[in-house]
């Protein structure tokens, strides 16, 4: 088989991918090595930027969104019972909205046959071949059958654990990375937000994030240390955790109910800077991870992927390959402010281990800045919107 571009992965990026370089013409096909229904199950990160609804409704598949995505206008930073809120509307006349990554994803695969858009799901053992060349190859095995395909390039969307970067020679790479002393224990319930907008805390029991994905359901996360483990956790623990740090500063309090799913996510900012080598061109989390504080991870793959496909679109179009050649270095430069967005939240948000009294002082002092500087909360605004393409 052969196509002009081969895309590993079917998550945001790939598909999102996918479907640009689909609406301009240009033969690609997306392979996954998950099965749909795996795929579509997985829960992810629910707050998007401009960026990526502007992405969506360029594209049409803006259906579910538009019926259920929450606009959301501002967000709050918590700190003891003090609630700061960032007023992202009023200071930079945008808005984010709120739409489950986990829909996000169906609404793509869904519309992919009417756009002619190719996802070979399950296909185990994929290898990415001579992309050094002019003609680089995609080989897996599909039902037990080996299969080929030869692209013009290669798209790797496929995650921090996925086959593309390994494409890469080591001498090529050039990789950054910070692994927290820390991960995030969450729960997703049907059960109505505590309170209207998002609230990052840093109380005196620690952090805790007060989100949701619909005015029924809500997602909540904790710090917990790297060795807490999940089977320590009831539902009934969690809770009364999350009512002790959020029933005093949010409008509702925290509701009750069965979980939908519980997991202990670790936090990690990684960037690996080889993001092109010859014919394969890395997006997403192939190339980079941020801690969750600041929702840049879905974000981030979609400029990634607005970037690639206006380069892959002006080389089939005009025969121009200048945005091919600058496409690392764009992305790059947003991706590195998302990066220390990220990092500042997570390090103003959280109590770190090595951390003493001073440290903590010092958290306090920048949450007193932040809520008495309008400069301040502009900045921080600015940067959770998403900066400029």
């Amino acid at each position: 088989m052969k196509t002009q571009v081969a895309i590993i992965g079917s998550g945001p990026a790939g598909l999102l991918l996918g479907h640009l370089l689909r609406a301009s013409g240009i033969d690609c096909v997306i392979i996954e090595r998950q099965s749909r229904d795996y795929v579509e199950s997985r829960i992810r990160a629910g707050v998007l930027e401009t960026v990526t609804t502007d992405l969506l409704h360029k594209l049409g598949i803006d259906a579910g969104l538009n019926a259920a995505g929450l606009m959301e206008e501002g967000f709050n930073l918590a700190t003891g019972n003090t609630l700061i809120r960032i007023d992202i509307a009023r200071l930079t006349g945008k808005h984010v909205m709120v739409y489950g990554q986990t829909e996000l994803t169906r609404d793509l695969i869904d519309a992919a046959p009417d756009r002619q858009l190719e996802i070979i799901f399950e296909a185990k053992d994929v290898e990415l071949n001579d992309v050094e060349s002019e003609q680089p190859f995609v080989t897996f095995t599909k039902d037990g059958i080996a299969q080929r395909i030869t692209a013009d390039f290669i798209a790797g969307c496929d995650g921090f654990h996925g086959p593309s970067r390994r494409a890469i020679p080591a001498k090529k790479i050039r990789e950054f990375e910070r692994e927290y002393p820390f991960g995030w224990l969450g729960i997703l319930a049907d059960v109505p937000p505590c309170h209207p907008e998002l609230i990052y805390s840093n109380g005196p029991r620690g952090f805790a994030l007060a989100s949701m994905r619909s005015p029924t359901r809500s997602r909540y996360y904790i710090q917990v240390p790297l060795t807490e483990r999940l089977e320590d956790w009831s539902e009934e623990r969690l809770w009364g955790e999350l009512a002790a740090r959020f029933d005093p500063i949010s409008k509702h309090g925290v509701t009750r109910g069965s979980a939908l799913e519980m997991s202990i996510a670790p936090l990690r900012s990684y960037v690996f800077e080889a993001m092109r080598h010859g014919r394969l061109f890395l997006a997403g989390d192939a190339a980079h991870i941020v801690p969750p504080t600041g929702a840049k991870g879905l974000n981030l793959a979609a400029s990634d992927v607005a970037y690639l496909s206006d380069a892959l679109i002006a080389h089939y179009r005009d025969g121009s390959d200048a945005a091919l050649e600058a496409y690392a270095c764009r992305a790059l430069s947003r991706i590195w402010k998302a990066e220390r967005f990220s990092w500042y939240l997570t390090k103003l948000m959280h109590r770190f281990p090595e951390d003493g009294d001073f440290e903590h002082r010092m958290q306090i002092s920048e949450l007193d800045y932040v809520a008495s500087s309008e400069a301040m909360q502009r900045v921080i605004a600015e940067n959770y919107v998403g900066l400029p393409l």
